[in-house]
């Protein structure tokens, strides 16, 4: 009896025992230090954060760690500790982990445009700036080809690449400007390409596009050109002309032909005197500009408005192509001839050119066809 009532008396102790440890175990359980961070950290090098910026949540615990700036100066993954207190007042560290990244591509400071004489050499990058949030130094090259001893005008890039892999790719110009070559009388002979490709020269005071003679307000004639008379091509492309318009009943006949650069000169003064220089220039070429002065153009009939309509100035604009002329001044193209329109002066530049220009009736300019302006610069 004694020996039974031990028994139960010792299993009573038994569980009380384990029911108390288990009891204390999950009063310890319940107060375990928890740390929550946030999950795959990825910072920008450089970046300003703080070594608690990250912690989302302290369970049963307190930081006692002092905010403080994390060095992200360097690429790659990093260790952060912070000291933390649990419930029981025990101090403990803890560590989580950042990755530093960078994702910013570097920045280019250049000019988008250089200019250089042909054949001079020149370091492309020499004045460049490139800055990178790596405070790393960033490799450029330049990508693209260019010829310095060829006149042109290069689009190339500049690209900086930084140690991440980010990537700037910027487009600049490099323009490879024709030398001067005074020659022995002083005068200046240049080669240089419109802005639509075609290779001109200026010689001897004159200049050639695509083998054209070519004069307007940007493009002056020697006052020592002397062709004396419209040229021999010219007349003789002139007059087959006329003879064709009088074959179908029309008058056509020439009222001005070549001009000197006096002649020139003194037929715009009269003008000036007239009306004023901006409106003389609206209509009349300063000497030295003058297409009259070339021998390749002429006006026919009345020199003015009045033949605008008629049938003879009809004709010639649909038919003068045919004989390498063109209608110089066409309606509506003042901004790129410089000058008014006039139904009365046409200039030779060969049938191939004349079609072309024609254009089946919608007459395209000298100025349009190669890619240049007419304007004065004095």
């Amino acid at each position: 009896m004694k020996r039974k009532k031990k028994i139960i008396i010792f299993a009573i102790v038994l569980i009380v025992l384990i029911i108390s440890t288990i009891s204390i175990y999950l009063f310890i359980k319940s107060k375990e230090l928890k740390v929550t961070t946030k999950k795959d950290i990825k910072i920008n090098i450089n970046d300003k954060v703080y070594n608690t910026d990250y912690i989302i949540k302290v369970k049963n615990g307190t930081i006692i760690e002092k905010k403080q700036l994390i060095d992200t100066s360097k690429l790659g993954d990093k260790k952060i500790t912070i000291k933390i207190k649990n419930y029981f007042n025990k101090t403990s560290n803890y560590t989580y982990k950042i990755k530093i990244i960078d994702q910013e591509p570097p920045k280019i400071e250049f000019k988008d445009k250089l200019s250089i004489t042909e054949g001079t050499k020149i370091d492309l990058l020499k004045d460049i700036k490139v800055t990178d949030n790596s405070k790393e130094e960033i490799k450029t090259i330049v990508e693209g080809k260019y010829d310095i001893n060829k006149p042109n005008n290069y689009e190339l890039y500049y690209i900086a690449k930084d140690s991440s892999g980010n990537e700037t790719k910027e487009k600049f110009v490099l323009e490879v400007k024709k030398k001067e070559i005074t020659t022995a009388n002083n005068s200046k002979d240049t080669t240089f390409t419109t802005s639509k490709g075609y290779s001109g020269y200026t010689k001897n005071g004159i200049t050639y596009i695509d083998e054209i003679l070519v004069v307007n307000k940007t493009y002056s004639i020697s006052a020592t050109y002397y062709p004396g008379d419209l040229t021999k091509e010219t007349k003789s492309a002139m007059n087959k002309m006329f003879a064709d318009a009088k074959a179908t009943g029309l008058n056509i006949y020439l009222s001005s032909g070549f001009r000197s650069y006096n002649t020139q000169k003194n037929l715009y003064n009269n003008y000036v005197a007239v009306d004023g220089k901006a409106t003389a220039d609206t209509y009349s070429a300063r000497p030295g500009h003058s297409e009259h002065q070339t021998g390749l153009a002429f006006d026919v009939n009345q020199v003015d408005n009045s033949f605008d309509n008629t049938n003879e100035a009809i004709w010639l604009s649909n038919n003068c192509y045919k004989y390498g002329f063109v209608l110089r001044y066409p309606k509506g193209k003042t901004n790129e001839t410089g000058y008014m329109y006039e139904s009365w002066h046409f200039r030779y530049v060969g049938k191939d050119l004349a079609v072309k220009l024609y254009n089946n009736g919608n007459w395209i300019t000298i100025e349009s066809y190669f890619g240049i302006d007419s304007k004065y610069n004095y």
